[in-house]
């Protein structure tokens, strides 16, 4: 997968569970969207990681909500942020260009989802949501937190840090002041969250996409950008 310059999620998966994650190189895009911009409107892009996959992923109209689609029975776009398969060869995606990706599969291997869990969604229940709607207990799965904004460049006002807290008292332990603003980790926040529900196996969670520009795409850094893609799937 180095031709794309690809991260391969660094967690324990079974061998049938294929993931990985792209970068903003190896594409054909120009400008502020160099180069391997997966936006819907960059079909060079998107025909570049055909190779990697069994099948073309169910790409979701991200709206930054809760909802969880099964991929197998979806077409692509439905309004979503998240999607779980239990079939063989269906692709499960999720973009990003700050926001965290999780990806999510269980110790047998039977079951993969992959969440967009931008602040809203975190802060919401989307990684709650997508948990329950799998066909595994949550205490099989394991979890991949790829990359997203970091702890140092994720400034949010008083309004989103209560927000958080008014749902989950411990998320208070995710954000430091700064000034009359606030740094808020998505990171532990998902932890937090997750350890909640019983997953214990948290892996990555290492990178910025903010203070990476020269591999990652990040909204809050350039505003006009491209966007990532987190794939995973059953073999």
């Amino acid at each position: 997968m180095s031709d794309l310059a690809l991260i391969s999620p660094d967690w324990p998966a079974p061998a049938h569970v294929k993931a990985f994650q792209t970068t903003r190189q190896g594409g054909v895009s120009t400008g502020v969207y160099a180069s391997l911009n997966l936006g819907d409107h960059v079909k060079a892009n998107r025909q570049l990681l055909s190779a990697y996959m069994p099948s073309e992923p169910v790409w979701l109209n991200q709206v930054h909500g809760t909802r969880v689609i099964d991929a197998a029975l979806s077409s692509c776009l439905e309004s979503a942020d998240a999607s779980f398969t239990s079939r063989k060869q269906v692709v499960c995606v999720t973009m990003t260009a700050d926001c965290l990706p999780v990806l999510l599969c269980d110790q047998a291997g039977t079951a993969v989802a992959a969440v967009h869990a931008g602040w809203r969604s975190l802060c919401d229940g989307g990684i709650e949501s997508t948990v329950a709607a799998m066909p595994v207990q949550a205490e099989q799965l394991m979890a991949w937190l790829g990359p997203a904004i970091g702890p140092d460049a994720f400034e949010v006002g008083a309004e989103v840090r209560a927000q958080f807290i008014a749902k989950d008292a411990q998320a208070a332990s995710a954000f430091k002041p700064r000034g009359d603003k606030w740094l808020g980790d998505l990171y532990a926040i998902a932890r937090q969250r997750l350890n909640a529900l019983g997953v214990t196996q948290i892996y990555g969670g290492g990178r910025c996409t903010y203070s990476e520009p020269e591999t990652f795409f990040s909204f809050r850094r350039d505003g006009d950008t491209g966007r990532m893609g987190s794939f995973i799937w059953l073999e």
